[in-house]
């Protein structure tokens, strides 16, 4: 099949990796195209393999998970990076916005969520649900323990979002598809695709993930 997604898994312990790859591959509309054990590895086959969606273990030798995020996402920013790890630490997951990465799981999570995780990275959702990631970036968001965000590297909005807008920005973040905010909110969905569209402008971004994790920086949405 053509229109499965393709994976890039960036993990150092092959049993992590084989587990992951007997998971994915079980799935018909996914498919592996390359395992990566170190972060230069990772940088090499996001080139070469051209993946949609790379699982990033965020420690490993050579270049970090947070490193090679970077690297990839300078040179291929369509790429979507979910980040792995063992450590619920709130650094990863300031680091991770930072680098780019649109989602960050805890290793332990649920097949279905790391999989449903996976779908919503390559329609251009932002991730960072689950209980442990929420708290963490909430925290980092708010502002506490003294983690800043500075925002003067950001691009400013061009004009205020609409109370609307703000309220459709907000269910970006939350990883709903239009139909999905469509049918909460009680508007069409073209409706919600033409305010997308100004969001878009306003931001002055290409896609829906640049302009949530900008909003998440800038403290727009929780």
């Amino acid at each position: 099949m053509n229109d499965r997604i393709r994976i890039l898994l960036a993990e150092d312990q092959e049993i992590v990796r084989q587990g992951l790859r007997y998971i994915i591959e079980a799935q018909p509309d996914m498919l592996v195209v390359g395992e990566a054990a170190d972060g230069n590895d990772a940088v090499r086959l996001a080139f070469s393999a051209q993946p949609e969606v790379i699982l990033m273990d965020i420690r490993m030798p050579g270049r970090t998970g947070i490193e090679a995020t970077r690297d990839i996402l300078q040179s291929r920013p369509g790429t979507r990076i979910i980040l792995l790890t063992t450590f619920d630490i709130q650094e990863y997951v300031y680091d991770g916005i930072r680098a780019g990465a649109v989602g960050y799981l805890l290793k332990d999570a649920e097949t279905q969520t790391l999989l449903e995780s996976i779908r919503a990275a390559q329609r251009g959702a932002v991730i960072y649900r689950s209980e442990s990631s929420r708290q963490a970036l909430s925290k980092i968001l708010g502002n506490e323990n003294g983690i800043g965000m500075p925002g003067d590297t950001l691009p400013p909005l061009v004009e205020p979002l609409t109370d609307r807008e703000q309220e459709i920005l907000q269910q970006m973040a939350y990883g709903l598809r239009n139909s999905e905010i469509a049918s909460l909110l009680s508007i069409s969905e073209g409706t919600v695709k033409t305010h997308i569209h100004r969001i878009l402008q306003k931001f002055q971004v290409e896609d829906r993930t640049q302009a949530v994790v900008i909003a998440l920086r800038q403290q727009i949405v929780h």
